[in-house]
């Protein structure tokens, strides 16, 4: 009888430990695309990797709060035309590029440069946190704004206690490109199939201290989402802002909260130098 108990009970563990296992195998996706980040002669080549189709809608960290400009460029060129323009530089007389804005200076300069587009493609837009739902399908609108052939740009801060490798994992209707810290990681001209599907997991390079990343997706029609979740060994190492900011205001002080004090009185000084110029 006891043996036969021993024998149960190693079962019982032996099939907890392959349920838990599998859980935590599936939580953070097959790495299938490496060797970033992407050289300039091929920013938009669509990402290389056999898609996976991951149902990652049990994945409880998706980020639902973003920094971005208060509403999408709007009535756009179809997909392939427009996915090469800089609409950040567009509309900021290249004070800013996306690149740059993937960057801590680049992004303390929305403190004072606007974006102005023209009227027919949304007109002035100033900067916002905003926060979005990962199960809804249309996630990418903005209120009174197109439904349809438009641009997002978000923004988010990761403050990591150590360099490290993250694997970051998208889902996204349709175009998508992902810059972090002044360097292209992705680019995928593909929708991924649905509001929590992820076709890629990509390894990426996170330095110690605060890592801007900018997630701009180009829609065309239907659905209008973006998401974005990083391993779970990323979530529980690091602090992703926005946090409790509500607006501009608070977003920047938080990300003053981030930075070291010697980068911080830099960029207080290169700030007053921009506005006496």
């Amino acid at each position: 009888m006891k043996k036969c108990f021993l024998s149960m009970l190693k079962t019982i563990i032996i099939f907890t430990l392959t349920i838990n296992i599998s859980q935590f195998a599936f939580a953070q996706g097959k790495v299938n695309v490496q060797d970033g980040p992407i050289p300039e002669a091929q920013w938009m080549v669509k990402v290389t990797g056999d898609e996976l189709n991951e149902d990652h809608s049990g994945v409880k960290t998706w980020i639902t709060k973003w920094y971005g400009p208060d509403g999408n460029y709007e009535n756009n060129d179809p997909l392939g035309k427009r996915a090469p323009r800089d609409f950040i530089s567009e509309g900021t007389g290249e004070k800013l590029t996306q690149l740059t804005l993937s960057t801590i200076e680049g992004l303390y300069k929305t403190r004072n440069v606007k974006m102005e587009w023209s009227r027919t493609n949304g007109g002035t837009r100033g900067w916002t946190v905003f926060e979005i739902d990962p199960t809804n399908p249309n996630n990418m609108q903005k209120e009174g704004g197109a439904v349809n052939g438009f641009d997002t740009y978000a923004i988010c801060v990761i403050d990591a206690r150590k360099a490290m490798k993250s694997v970051m994992s998208p889902a996204h209707d349709d175009h998508a490109q992902i810059w972090i810290n002044g360097e292209k990681w992705y680019n995928n001209p593909t929708w991924t199939g649905g509001v929590q599907q992820v076709d890629f997991n990509i390894e990426v390079e996170l330095k110690k201290g605060a890592n801007v990343l900018l997630y701009r997706c180009s829609e065309g029609g239907g659905s209008a989402y973006l998401n974005l979740h990083f391993d779970d060994a990323t979530h529980d190492a690091v602090k992703i802002y926005p946090d409790k900011a509500t607006d501009q205001v608070t977003f920047l002080k938080e990300i003053d909260g981030v930075l070291p004090v010697e980068p911080r009185q830099k960029l207080t000084t290169t700030w007053a130098n921009i506005k006496q110029r």
